[in-house]
């Protein structure tokens, strides 16, 4: 095999594909990159098993070829060559020789025939959806991912492809944010799946602002292909909770916040708040909040917030870093809180398809 290429397009294409190349490997295979090089293309491979990531840039090959070569080790050395022009050459042996300008590498690489497979999804359920669509519907879900692996099916976000419309679903049991989008696809292509945070972490660096992506959905994979990469993952088996039981199905007050006012007012105040329990204290009056934290070693911080409310007085208190997640997510400028009670959930809302179910913490009067 050998190609010539530029640094940037090859630095650009490991980027791509390199994050999902683990560090703890018993199989040395895993830790390397597929390099494939055809045509007037380079394609780049890299899998842990669980995700998978392809993607291609231009090259100019004048030997076709295929190997594989320690993937970290190899953007190190192309991101500190000193030229723009980056040939490479591998003999027989997989070993592959880099030059570019005066200096020259060599690394050891192993067969590509170790390498693991893809998977195909030959007979599989296909949707597609705009990128932007998908990457803002995750930026405003993925934080409420559980990290919890003893609860393994929340460890990732349940996509529902049902009635016309994909729903996206993340919950830790103690908040759950929830947004939904038309999409068009037949009846017979409904189906429920639990995409891994891995996976979810990979889309969310390869989604851009323009063109399409491809879903594809086997019995236990999922593929999403966009540009020109594809990434491919296992499905979380297992069903995930139900969701619609947490939500409230009404509330008696709505609060009208402007966003980033609410988010600066709460971020400030949390500086204070109790480390132990870390929670911050809304009491709501008339035409009026005030957000108070006190932690005994430390002090105590409040700030009144002006509002349109003319309900009862009441308080809560909410864990800050929780509510303050969607409010730096979201990018409307108003959102609407919708409360019950002290004890039930609170309820984050926008004028789009957009909820948030956030639990109240106790806390000493």
């Amino acid at each position: 095999m050998k190609f010539t290429i530029t640094k940037e397009a090859f630095l650009e294409g490991l980027q791509q594909v390199q994050h999902v190349v683990s560090t703890r490997t018993t199989l040395p295979i895993l830790s390397n990159v597929l390099l494939e090089a055809d045509g007037d293309k380079l394609r780049l491979t890299t899998t842990d098993l669980d995700v998978g990531v392809t993607g291609q840039v231009d090259a100019k090959v004048e030997r076709a070829g295929a190997t594989t070569i320690p993937a970290r080790r190899l953007a190190g050395i192309v991101r500190e060559l000193p030229s723009s022009e980056v040939s490479v050459e591998v003999d027989s042996k997989d070993a592959a020789s880099i030059r570019s300008g005066p200096s020259y590498f060599k690394i050891l690489g192993l067969a590509r025939d170790e390498f693991p497979p893809l998977a195909t999804f030959e007979d599989a359920k296909e949707y597609k959806i705009d990128q932007k669509v998908l990457k803002d519907a995750l930026k405003i879900t993925s934080y409420s991912i559980s990290t919890d692996e003893t609860r393994y099916v929340l460890n990732g976000i349940f996509c529902s492809f049902k009635g016309g419309s994909l729903t996206l679903v993340a919950t830790d049991g103690r908040r759950l944010a929830m947004v939904e989008h038309d999409i068009e696809f037949p009846e017979s292509q409904e189906i429920e799946v639990i995409v891994p945070t891995k996976a979810v972490s990979e889309l969310q660096r390869l989604l851009g602002d323009e063109g399409e992506v491809k879903i594809s959905i086997s019995d236990s994979q999922i593929a999403f292909g966009l540009n020109d990469n594809l990434l491919v993952s296992k499905l979380i088996e297992g069903n995930y909770p139900n969701y619609r039981q947490v939500i409230p199905e009404e509330t008696k007050e709505r609060i009208v916040l402007d966003r980033e006012t609410f988010l600066s007012t709460v971020n400030r105040i949390s500086l204070l708040a109790n480390e132990k329990s870390n929670s911050v204290k809304f009491v709501f009056g008339e035409d009026q909040i005030d957000v108070t934290a006190n932690s005994p070693d430390v002090g105590e911080a409040s700030e009144t917030m002006t509002v349109a409310y003319k309900g009862a007085q009441f308080s809560i208190a909410f864990n800050p870093d929780f509510l303050m997640a969607p409010l730096r997510n979201l990018d409307t400028d108003e959102v609407y809180l919708d409360l019950i009670d002290e004890m039930s959930p609170g309820v984050i809302k926008t004028e789009g398809s957009f909820l948030y179910v956030l639990m109240p913490m106790r806390v000493s009067q």
